[in-house]
């Protein structure tokens, strides 16, 4: 019995190594041949030198905290992959109470979004692996932040903050209040199902998520959830 153990234990042991192995190798490899078309700092730079492009320090610090609250609440910590952010993932598909924000960080998501890499696969995710990587090496966490914020799907066709908060609001980004970047950091984890002009109602659940989360990570007062969510401040929905 004891060597049968051993067997499968050992058998298991040598499919994981094979696993990881085939992941992260072909994960390396079409990230050579991915940035080989083009590099990580071009895209970057594409980005930056778009028109609607918005720096950090015009950004109200009120969607930076929202965003990492909702979306990535150990972004100061990893290295743009989070092991405990996906255990906390898969725990949360037996109850969805354990997990405000996705096991996939901001610097994935960027990866993600800079590459449109949109497709659900492991070969995806193995890229998007190494593309994080460059980018936690290269740019600071705010500049990761800033790009995330500036490529990311708001709904109703509009991508970035720029766009989406003008868009709905009239507002510039460097003015959002506590209550607007709440109401606009929800949308993209599902832009389709949370965009302010045809699904408001989920949008402001959604809200309330993310002031929940904002008054965990100490950005807020349990206190003032009622309050930034119960104001009334959208004009062009």
């Amino acid at each position: 019995m004891k060597k049968l153990v051993k067997f499968i234990f050992k058998l298991l042991l040598i499919l994981i190594i094979g696993f990881v192995g085939v992941f992260f190798g072909k994960g390396y490899w079409n990230y050579l041949q991915l940035t080989e078309t083009k590099s990580v700092d071009e895209v970057v730079n594409e980005v930056r030198t778009s028109p609607y492009y918005v720096d950090y320090d015009d950004i109200s610090p009120n969607l930076i905290r929202a965003t990492i609250a909702i979306e990535d609440r150990r972004f100061y910590d990893h290295g743009g992959f989070d092991y405990i952010g996906l255990v906390r993932a898969a725990i949360s598909q037996f109850d969805e109470d354990l997990l405000t924000s996705g096991g996939s960080t901001i610097t994935q998501q960027l990866a993600k979004n800079l590459y449109g890499m949109f497709e659900s696969s492991w070969d995806r995710k193995s890229t998007e692996f190494f593309v994080a990587r460059y980018l936690e090496k290269h740019y600071s966490k705010n500049e990761i932040i800033t790009l995330y914020v500036n490529v990311i799907n708001y709904g109703n066709n509009y991508t970035g903050i720029y766009e989406a908060s003008m868009g709905y609001l009239d507002t510039l980004p460097e003015d959002l209040t506590v209550a607007q970047a709440s109401l606009l950091a929800g949308i993209p984890q599902s832009p389709s199902h949370y965009e302010l002009v045809n699904h408001f109602s989920q949008a402001k659940q959604k809200q309330y998520a993310v002031l929940k989360a904002m008054a965990e990570c100490g950005y807020i007062s349990e206190s003032d959830i009622a309050t930034y969510y119960n104001l009334n401040f959208v004009k062009n929905v």
